[in-house]
Protein backbone atom coordinates (compact mmCIF):
# COMPACT_ATOMS: atom_id res chain seq x y z
CA UNK A 1 0.00 0.00 0.00
CA UNK A 2 1.53 3.37 -0.95
CA UNK A 3 1.96 5.64 1.88
CA UNK A 4 3.64 9.26 1.73
CA UNK A 5 7.14 9.56 2.54
CA UNK A 6 6.55 11.84 5.28
CA UNK A 7 3.85 9.62 7.21
CA UNK A 8 5.74 5.95 6.75
CA UNK A 9 9.09 7.71 8.25
CA UNK A 10 7.26 9.31 10.79
CA UNK A 11 5.38 6.23 11.96
CA UNK A 12 8.39 4.32 11.65
CA UNK A 13 10.28 6.52 14.23
CA UNK A 14 6.79 6.28 16.49
CA UNK A 15 7.05 2.38 16.65
CA UNK A 16 10.99 1.88 16.68
CA UNK A 17 12.97 1.32 19.72
CA UNK A 18 15.34 4.58 19.75
CA UNK A 19 19.04 3.87 20.60
CA UNK A 20 18.14 6.81 23.28
CA UNK A 21 16.40 5.05 26.01
CA UNK A 22 15.47 8.40 27.92
CA UNK A 23 13.70 9.49 24.31
CA UNK A 24 11.65 6.86 24.69
CA UNK A 25 10.81 7.42 28.29
CA UNK A 26 10.07 11.47 27.98
CA UNK A 27 7.96 10.18 24.77
CA UNK A 28 6.28 7.73 26.84
CA UNK A 29 5.12 10.29 29.64
CA UNK A 30 4.20 12.77 27.18
CA UNK A 31 1.79 10.58 26.03
CA UNK A 32 0.46 9.50 29.48
CA UNK A 33 0.81 12.97 30.39
CA UNK A 34 -1.96 14.14 27.62
CA UNK A 35 -3.81 11.22 28.37
CA UNK A 36 -4.55 11.53 32.04
CA UNK A 37 -5.27 15.23 31.21
CA UNK A 38 -7.88 14.29 29.20
CA UNK A 39 -9.13 11.54 31.45
CA UNK A 40 -9.03 14.64 34.39
CA UNK A 41 -11.49 17.19 32.31
CA UNK A 42 -13.70 14.67 30.83
CA UNK A 43 -14.12 13.19 34.82
CA UNK A 44 -14.81 16.34 36.30
CA UNK A 45 -16.62 18.31 33.98
CA UNK A 46 -19.54 15.61 33.78
CA UNK A 47 -19.15 15.37 37.74
CA UNK A 48 -19.87 18.95 37.32
CA UNK A 49 -22.43 18.36 34.88
CA UNK A 50 -23.95 15.97 37.85
CA UNK A 51 -23.96 18.42 40.22
CA UNK A 52 -25.42 21.16 37.91
CA UNK A 53 -28.49 18.85 36.78
CA UNK A 54 -28.73 18.20 40.41
CA UNK A 55 -29.10 22.12 41.38
CA UNK A 56 -31.55 22.52 38.51
CA UNK A 57 -34.03 19.61 39.25
CA UNK A 58 -34.31 20.37 42.76
CA UNK A 59 -34.49 24.28 43.03
CA UNK A 60 -35.97 24.99 39.74
CA UNK A 61 -38.56 22.14 40.69
CA UNK A 62 -39.18 24.40 43.59
CA UNK A 63 -39.49 27.42 42.32
CA UNK A 64 -41.56 28.45 39.85
CA UNK A 65 -40.22 28.25 35.78
CA UNK A 66 -42.51 31.72 35.25
CA UNK A 67 -45.43 33.34 36.42
CA UNK A 68 -48.42 35.31 35.35
CA UNK A 69 -48.47 38.34 37.90
CA UNK A 70 -51.82 40.27 37.79
CA UNK A 71 -51.56 43.67 38.47
CA UNK A 72 -54.84 43.44 40.46
CA UNK A 73 -54.99 40.35 42.74
CA UNK A 74 -56.83 37.63 39.83
CA UNK A 75 -60.76 37.03 40.49
CA UNK A 76 -60.64 34.03 38.05
CA UNK A 77 -57.85 32.39 37.49
CA UNK A 78 -59.01 29.37 35.48
CA UNK A 79 -59.51 32.18 32.17
CA UNK A 80 -56.14 32.65 32.86
CA UNK A 81 -54.91 29.01 32.87
CA UNK A 82 -56.96 28.28 29.76
CA UNK A 83 -55.24 30.94 28.11
CA UNK A 84 -51.67 30.11 29.29
CA UNK A 85 -51.64 26.28 28.84
CA UNK A 86 -52.66 27.27 24.63
CA UNK A 87 -49.33 27.61 24.61
CA UNK A 88 -47.79 24.59 23.75
CA UNK A 89 -44.54 24.95 25.94
CA UNK A 90 -46.73 25.49 28.79
CA UNK A 91 -46.82 22.14 30.49
CA UNK A 92 -49.19 22.85 33.27
CA UNK A 93 -50.66 26.32 35.29
CA UNK A 94 -51.61 26.27 38.55
CA UNK A 95 -52.61 29.53 41.12
CA UNK A 96 -50.21 30.76 43.39
CA UNK A 97 -49.60 33.07 45.44
CA UNK A 98 -46.25 34.65 47.33
CA UNK A 99 -44.88 36.60 50.10
CA UNK A 100 -42.19 37.85 52.15
CA UNK A 101 -42.14 37.97 55.85
CA UNK A 102 -39.97 36.89 58.79
CA UNK A 103 -40.81 33.77 61.25
CA UNK A 104 -40.72 33.81 64.90
CA UNK A 105 -39.81 31.05 67.39
CA UNK A 106 -38.82 31.54 71.02
CA UNK A 107 -37.01 35.00 70.35
CA UNK A 108 -35.53 33.56 67.37
CA UNK A 109 -36.46 35.18 63.85
CA UNK A 110 -35.47 34.63 60.41
CA UNK A 111 -36.62 36.22 57.05
CA UNK A 112 -39.13 33.46 54.60
CA UNK A 113 -40.86 33.48 51.38
CA UNK A 114 -44.16 32.32 52.13
CA UNK A 115 -45.72 30.43 48.84
CA UNK A 116 -49.14 30.27 48.79
CA UNK A 117 -50.15 27.04 46.93
CA UNK A 118 -53.38 24.63 46.48
CA UNK A 119 -51.91 21.45 47.52
CA UNK A 120 -53.90 19.49 44.98
CA UNK A 121 -52.25 20.91 41.89
CA UNK A 122 -48.99 21.65 43.41
CA UNK A 123 -48.07 18.34 42.18
CA UNK A 124 -48.45 19.65 38.68
CA UNK A 125 -45.32 22.48 38.96
CA UNK A 126 -43.43 21.01 41.89
CA UNK A 127 -41.32 18.35 43.79
CA UNK A 128 -41.66 19.15 46.75
CA UNK A 129 -44.17 16.09 47.82
CA UNK A 130 -41.97 13.84 46.99
CA UNK A 131 -39.31 15.94 49.43
CA UNK A 132 -41.64 16.00 52.55
CA UNK A 133 -39.49 14.25 54.89
CA UNK A 134 -42.97 15.11 58.10
CA UNK A 135 -45.58 15.39 57.92
CA UNK A 136 -47.71 15.74 54.75
CA UNK A 137 -48.65 18.24 52.16
CA UNK A 138 -52.49 17.88 51.63
CA UNK A 139 -52.54 18.49 55.89
CA UNK A 140 -52.81 21.97 54.30
CA UNK A 141 -56.32 23.32 55.18
CA UNK A 142 -57.81 26.33 53.91
CA UNK A 143 -58.46 28.24 57.31
CA UNK A 144 -56.28 26.29 59.76
CA UNK A 145 -53.10 28.01 59.15
CA UNK A 146 -51.08 25.08 58.76
CA UNK A 147 -47.46 25.66 57.26
CA UNK A 148 -44.65 23.25 55.56
CA UNK A 149 -41.42 24.54 56.63
CA UNK A 150 -38.32 23.44 54.82
CA UNK A 151 -35.67 20.89 56.89
CA UNK A 152 -33.15 23.94 57.77
CA UNK A 153 -36.08 26.12 59.16
CA UNK A 154 -36.87 23.57 61.07
CA UNK A 155 -33.63 22.50 62.30
CA UNK A 156 -32.52 26.02 63.28
CA UNK A 157 -36.01 26.02 65.48
CA UNK A 158 -35.94 23.15 66.99
CA UNK A 159 -39.73 22.53 65.09
CA UNK A 160 -41.42 19.41 64.62
CA UNK A 161 -45.19 18.56 63.31
CA UNK A 162 -47.53 20.12 65.47
CA UNK A 163 -45.39 22.91 66.77
CA UNK A 164 -46.32 26.64 66.44
CA UNK A 165 -44.50 29.55 64.94
CA UNK A 166 -45.10 33.24 64.32
CA UNK A 167 -45.43 34.84 60.35
CA UNK A 168 -44.53 38.33 60.68
CA UNK A 169 -45.96 40.03 57.39
CA UNK A 170 -45.42 43.99 56.73
CA UNK A 171 -49.23 45.42 55.95
CA UNK A 172 -49.56 48.90 54.25
CA UNK A 173 -51.44 51.29 56.47
CA UNK A 174 -52.38 54.58 57.15
CA UNK A 175 -50.11 54.28 60.14
CA UNK A 176 -47.49 58.03 60.25
CA UNK A 177 -44.67 55.04 59.54
CA UNK A 178 -46.90 53.65 56.57
CA UNK A 179 -46.04 50.33 56.85
CA UNK A 180 -46.88 48.13 60.29
CA UNK A 181 -46.10 44.46 60.58
CA UNK A 182 -48.92 41.77 61.02
CA UNK A 183 -48.82 38.36 62.87
CA UNK A 184 -50.15 35.41 62.07
CA UNK A 185 -49.68 32.00 64.54
CA UNK A 186 -49.10 29.04 61.88
CA UNK A 187 -48.83 25.26 62.88
CA UNK A 188 -46.05 23.24 61.36
CA UNK A 189 -48.38 20.32 59.18
CA UNK A 190 -44.70 19.80 57.46
CA UNK A 191 -41.21 19.34 56.80
CA UNK A 192 -39.36 19.20 53.50
CA UNK A 193 -35.69 18.77 52.57
CA UNK A 194 -34.72 18.96 49.00
CA UNK A 195 -30.83 19.60 49.96
CA UNK A 196 -30.60 23.31 48.58
CA UNK A 197 -30.68 26.65 50.52
CA UNK A 198 -34.58 26.69 49.59
CA UNK A 199 -34.82 24.42 52.90
CA UNK A 200 -34.23 27.67 55.10
CA UNK A 201 -35.49 30.09 53.38
CA UNK A 202 -39.04 29.17 51.78
CA UNK A 203 -42.38 27.99 53.41
CA UNK A 204 -45.40 26.84 52.12
CA UNK A 205 -49.31 27.73 53.26
CA UNK A 206 -52.59 27.25 51.74
CA UNK A 207 -53.69 29.67 49.29
CA UNK A 208 -56.96 30.38 51.13
CA UNK A 209 -55.36 31.11 54.06
CA UNK A 210 -52.32 33.97 51.98
CA UNK A 211 -55.41 35.55 50.61
CA UNK A 212 -56.61 35.83 54.39
CA UNK A 213 -53.52 37.61 55.40
CA UNK A 214 -53.55 40.28 52.08
CA UNK A 215 -57.23 40.63 52.87
CA UNK A 216 -58.75 39.32 49.57
CA UNK A 217 -61.21 37.13 48.77
CA UNK A 218 -61.23 33.39 49.26
CA UNK A 219 -60.61 32.75 45.43
CA UNK A 220 -58.32 35.51 44.56
CA UNK A 221 -54.50 35.04 43.88
CA UNK A 222 -52.03 36.95 43.13
CA UNK A 223 -50.64 35.30 40.01
CA UNK A 224 -50.57 31.75 37.79
CA UNK A 225 -47.25 29.58 38.61
CA UNK A 226 -46.38 28.32 34.89
CA UNK A 227 -44.44 25.18 34.29
CA UNK A 228 -42.57 24.73 30.76
CA UNK A 229 -40.72 22.43 28.78
CA UNK A 230 -37.38 24.18 28.34
CA UNK A 231 -36.56 26.10 30.88
CA UNK A 232 -34.31 28.36 28.63
CA UNK A 233 -37.64 29.53 26.65
CA UNK A 234 -39.31 30.40 29.90
CA UNK A 235 -38.66 34.21 29.69
CA UNK A 236 -39.78 34.16 26.17
CA UNK A 237 -42.99 31.98 26.95
CA UNK A 238 -43.94 34.24 29.66
CA UNK A 239 -43.74 37.34 28.23
CA UNK A 240 -45.53 36.10 24.91
CA UNK A 241 -48.67 34.79 27.54
CA UNK A 242 -48.72 38.18 29.37
CA UNK A 243 -48.94 40.19 26.23
CA UNK A 244 -51.53 38.39 25.12
CA UNK A 245 -53.37 38.87 28.43
CA UNK A 246 -52.74 42.58 28.21
CA UNK A 247 -52.02 45.32 30.08
CA UNK A 248 -53.30 43.75 33.34
CA UNK A 249 -50.55 41.46 33.12
CA UNK A 250 -46.73 40.95 33.58
CA UNK A 251 -44.46 37.91 33.57
CA UNK A 252 -41.73 36.96 35.93
CA UNK A 253 -39.71 33.83 35.57
CA UNK A 254 -36.98 31.71 37.04
CA UNK A 255 -34.25 33.88 35.43
CA UNK A 256 -34.55 36.65 37.68
CA UNK A 257 -34.70 34.78 41.15
CA UNK A 258 -32.57 31.77 40.46
CA UNK A 259 -30.34 33.22 37.35
CA UNK A 260 -27.11 34.74 39.37
CA UNK A 261 -26.91 30.86 40.81
CA UNK A 262 -26.61 29.11 37.50
CA UNK A 263 -24.51 31.76 35.86
CA UNK A 264 -22.02 31.65 38.57
CA UNK A 265 -22.16 27.54 38.35
CA UNK A 266 -21.66 27.94 34.43
CA UNK A 267 -18.48 30.11 34.91
CA UNK A 268 -17.12 27.71 37.57
CA UNK A 269 -17.43 25.12 35.06
CA UNK A 270 -15.52 27.42 32.42
CA UNK A 271 -12.96 28.41 35.13
CA UNK A 272 -12.43 24.62 35.80
CA UNK A 273 -12.57 23.53 32.50
CA UNK A 274 -9.81 26.19 31.73
CA UNK A 275 -7.65 25.27 34.62
CA UNK A 276 -7.73 22.09 33.72
CA UNK A 277 -6.63 22.77 30.28
CA UNK A 278 -3.53 23.29 31.67
CA UNK A 279 -2.59 19.69 32.53
CA UNK A 280 -2.54 18.89 28.26
CA UNK A 281 -0.67 21.96 27.77
CA UNK A 282 1.67 20.80 29.70
CA UNK A 283 1.39 17.18 28.45
CA UNK A 284 2.02 19.07 25.13
CA UNK A 285 5.01 21.09 26.00
CA UNK A 286 6.62 17.46 26.75
CA UNK A 287 5.73 16.58 23.23
CA UNK A 288 8.08 19.38 22.52
CA UNK A 289 10.94 18.45 24.44
CA UNK A 290 10.56 14.64 23.13
CA UNK A 291 10.40 16.04 19.69
CA UNK A 292 13.53 18.35 20.42
CA UNK A 293 15.44 15.42 21.82
CA UNK A 294 14.32 13.16 18.74
CA UNK A 295 15.81 15.67 16.15
CA UNK A 296 19.25 15.78 17.91
CA UNK A 297 18.84 11.67 17.99
CA UNK A 298 18.04 11.62 14.55
CA UNK A 299 20.57 14.47 13.40
CA UNK A 300 22.64 12.06 11.06
CA UNK A 301 19.08 10.49 9.35
CA UNK A 302 18.18 13.64 8.65
CA UNK A 303 21.11 14.57 6.72
CA UNK A 304 21.05 10.93 4.56
CA UNK A 305 17.34 11.98 3.82
CA UNK A 306 18.33 15.28 2.61
CA UNK A 307 21.11 13.99 0.26
CA UNK A 308 18.96 11.04 -1.55
CA UNK A 309 16.36 14.14 -2.24
CA UNK A 310 13.94 15.13 0.74
CA UNK A 311 12.93 18.29 0.94
CA UNK A 312 12.92 20.43 4.27
CA UNK A 313 9.16 20.58 3.62
CA UNK A 314 9.49 16.17 3.66
CA UNK A 315 11.36 16.78 6.96
CA UNK A 316 9.07 19.23 9.12
CA UNK A 317 6.23 16.55 7.92
CA UNK A 318 7.91 13.81 9.36
CA UNK A 319 8.35 15.09 12.90
CA UNK A 320 5.13 16.75 12.62
CA UNK A 321 3.94 13.37 12.06
CA UNK A 322 5.68 11.93 14.88
CA UNK A 323 4.19 13.99 17.58
CA UNK A 324 0.61 14.12 16.33
CA UNK A 325 0.79 10.11 16.39
CA UNK A 326 1.94 10.91 20.28
CA UNK A 327 -0.94 13.23 20.72
CA UNK A 328 -3.54 11.63 19.04
CA UNK A 329 -2.41 8.39 20.57
CA UNK A 330 -2.69 9.84 24.42
CA UNK A 331 -5.80 12.12 23.53
CA UNK A 332 -7.61 8.83 22.20
CA UNK A 333 -6.76 6.89 25.47
CA UNK A 334 -7.37 10.06 27.85
CA UNK A 335 -10.86 9.88 26.06
CA UNK A 336 -11.63 6.43 26.18
CA UNK A 337 -10.68 5.97 29.80
CA UNK A 338 -12.19 9.41 30.57
CA UNK A 339 -15.48 8.02 29.23
CA UNK A 340 -15.57 5.08 31.36
CA UNK A 341 -14.42 6.86 34.01
CA UNK A 342 -17.27 9.42 33.98
CA UNK A 343 -20.09 6.98 33.21
CA UNK A 344 -18.88 4.57 36.12
CA UNK A 345 -17.58 7.15 38.90
CA UNK A 346 -20.56 6.87 41.50
CA UNK A 347 -19.96 3.05 41.32
CA UNK A 348 -16.22 3.82 41.91
CA UNK A 349 -17.13 6.31 44.79
CA UNK A 350 -19.39 3.58 45.99
CA UNK A 351 -16.95 0.97 46.11
CA UNK A 352 -14.17 3.41 47.82
CA UNK A 353 -16.79 3.93 50.57
CA UNK A 354 -17.25 0.41 50.84
CA UNK A 355 -13.65 -0.45 50.98
CA UNK A 356 -12.56 2.62 53.63
CA UNK A 357 -15.75 2.46 55.57
CA UNK A 358 -16.56 5.92 55.46
CA UNK A 359 -19.00 7.99 53.92
CA UNK A 360 -17.70 10.28 51.25
CA UNK A 361 -20.94 12.21 50.53
CA UNK A 362 -23.17 11.92 53.71
CA UNK A 363 -26.47 13.35 53.03
CA UNK A 364 -26.20 15.22 56.65
CA UNK A 365 -23.22 17.34 55.25
CA UNK A 366 -23.63 17.34 51.13
CA UNK A 367 -27.40 17.88 49.17
CA UNK A 368 -26.25 14.72 47.88
CA UNK A 369 -25.55 11.34 48.73
CA UNK A 370 -23.33 9.98 45.75
CA UNK A 371 -21.38 11.35 43.49
CA UNK A 372 -23.42 12.40 40.31
CA UNK A 373 -21.69 12.52 37.10
CA UNK A 374 -23.60 13.16 33.24
CA UNK A 375 -21.22 12.73 30.85
CA UNK A 376 -22.30 15.26 28.00
CA UNK A 377 -20.94 14.42 24.13
CA UNK A 378 -20.37 18.04 23.67
CA UNK A 379 -17.75 18.17 26.46
CA UNK A 380 -16.32 14.54 25.16
CA UNK A 381 -15.47 16.11 21.79
CA UNK A 382 -13.91 19.49 23.12
CA UNK A 383 -11.69 17.95 25.01
CA UNK A 384 -10.37 15.43 22.72
CA UNK A 385 -10.55 18.72 19.88
CA UNK A 386 -8.31 20.60 22.64
CA UNK A 387 -5.60 17.45 22.89
CA UNK A 388 -5.90 17.29 19.31
CA UNK A 389 -4.56 21.15 18.32
CA UNK A 390 -2.20 21.32 21.26
CA UNK A 391 -0.34 17.93 20.53
CA UNK A 392 -0.18 19.24 16.51
CA UNK A 393 0.89 22.71 17.38
CA UNK A 394 3.61 21.77 19.91
CA UNK A 395 5.19 19.64 17.04
CA UNK A 396 5.54 22.97 14.58
CA UNK A 397 8.84 24.37 16.36
CA UNK A 398 10.50 21.04 16.85
CA UNK A 399 9.93 20.28 13.05
CA UNK A 400 10.79 23.49 11.51
CA UNK A 401 14.40 22.88 13.65
CA UNK A 402 14.59 19.61 11.74
CA UNK A 403 14.01 21.01 8.92
CA UNK A 404 16.84 23.58 8.98
CA UNK A 405 19.70 20.94 9.79
CA UNK A 406 22.29 21.19 7.11
CA UNK A 407 23.56 17.74 6.05
CA UNK A 408 26.69 18.48 5.55
CA UNK A 409 27.26 19.82 9.09
CA UNK A 410 25.40 16.94 10.42
CA UNK A 411 27.22 14.45 8.95
CA UNK A 412 30.56 15.79 10.09
CA UNK A 413 29.71 15.97 13.58
CA UNK A 414 27.52 12.13 13.74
Amino acid sequence: MFRPLSIFIGTRYTRAKRRNRFVSFISMTSMIGLALGVLAMIVVLSVMNGFQREMSSRILGMVPHATIVGVNPIDDWQPVAAAALKNPEVTAAVPFTEMEGMLSHKGSMQPIQISGIDPAQEGKVSIVAQHIVQGRLDALKPGEFGVVIGEITARRFRLNVGDKLTLIVPEISTAPGGITPRMQRLNVVGVFKVGAELDGSMALIHLADAAQMQHWQPNQVQSLRLAVKDLYAAPKVSGDIATGLGAGYKADDWTHTQGSLFSAMKMEKTMIGLLLLMIVAVAAFNIIATLIMVVNDKGADIAILRTIGATPRQIMAIFMVQGTVIGVVGTLIGGVLGVIAALNVSELVGWLERVSGQHIFSSDVYFVSNLPSELQRGDVILICSAGFILSFLATVYPAWRAAKIEPAQALRYS
